[in-house]
């Protein structure tokens, strides 16, 4: 009986043995051969920190952009300043010249010196004037009597855009008669009197004017005349 008890402990110690190393086989490294099954959860990706707004809360508040960093409302482009294009040169049927003024600079003299005549757009719409009067002493309501006078432009020359109703204005300067009465010129000629004299416009024609105050008395037939202006001269 003592040898048969022998062989069964050891076969049971055996069997407990064996057991034990199963046990301790299931949580070795075998454990990382059976990863294969389940994958473990990647790490989560990192996400910057959103930046501070800078200069206001962070509700937003009334007197600065609300905008995430990007710039702001973007600004409206400015309205288109109103051109002046497209007007036509004015012709004879769309303006009217004045009868002249006396002008307030003027040579020295008993004659009339300088006179200011000024040219109105009486259509109703824009038009432009560009450029230097001509001008003839009128002969008794014949063109053909007329007496052109010598021109000397003074000034440069632009357009002058006129709205309806607007003006432009130009200076005659004339050789001016000396003397009382008849008075006389100082070349020696004789000294001339229109009561009328004709202005050309520049594509618009010419017209027959008086003065608002006298006749036109002039030494020589010459004349220095402005360019057509939009500013009135003195």
């Amino acid at each position: 009986m003592q040898y048969t008890a022998g062989p069964r402990r050891s076969a049971a110690a055996l069997v407990a043995a064996a057991a034990a190393a199963v046990l301790m086989t299931g949580c070795g490294p075998a454990d990382d051969g059976a990863a294969g099954g389940t994958p473990s959860a990647p790490p989560a990706a990192s996400v910057p920190a959103k930046p501070t707004p800078t200069g206001g809360s962070s509700g937003g508040s009334s007197g600065g952009s609300a905008t995430g960093g990007s710039g702001g409302t973007a600004p409206s482009p400015s309205a288109s300043a109103p051109g002046g294009g497209g007007a036509k040169p004015c012709t004879i049927d769309e303006v009217k010249v004045s009868d002249a003024e006396q002008a307030a600079v003027r040579p020295p003299g008993t004659g009339t010196g300088a006179a200011i005549v000024s040219v109105t757009n009486t259509s109703k719409h824009a038009c432009t004037l560009n450029g230097f009067p001509t001008v003839a002493g009128a002969g008794n309501g014949s063109p053909g009597k007329n007496v052109p006078m010598a021109i000397t432009q003074s000034g440069k020359a632009s357009t002058v855009p006129l709205a309806p109703g607007a003006r432009a204005w130009t200076k005659l300067t004339f050789v001016n008669v000396q003397g009382e009465a008849d008075g006389y010129c100082v070349s020696g000629a004789t000294p001339a009197s229109f009561p009328t004299m004709v202005i050309g416009v520049p594509g618009a024609g010419s017209h027959q004017i008086a003065m608002t105050d006298g006749v036109f008395a002039e030494c020589d037939n010459k004349a220095t005349v402005t360019a057509y202006s939009a500013v009135k001269p003195t």
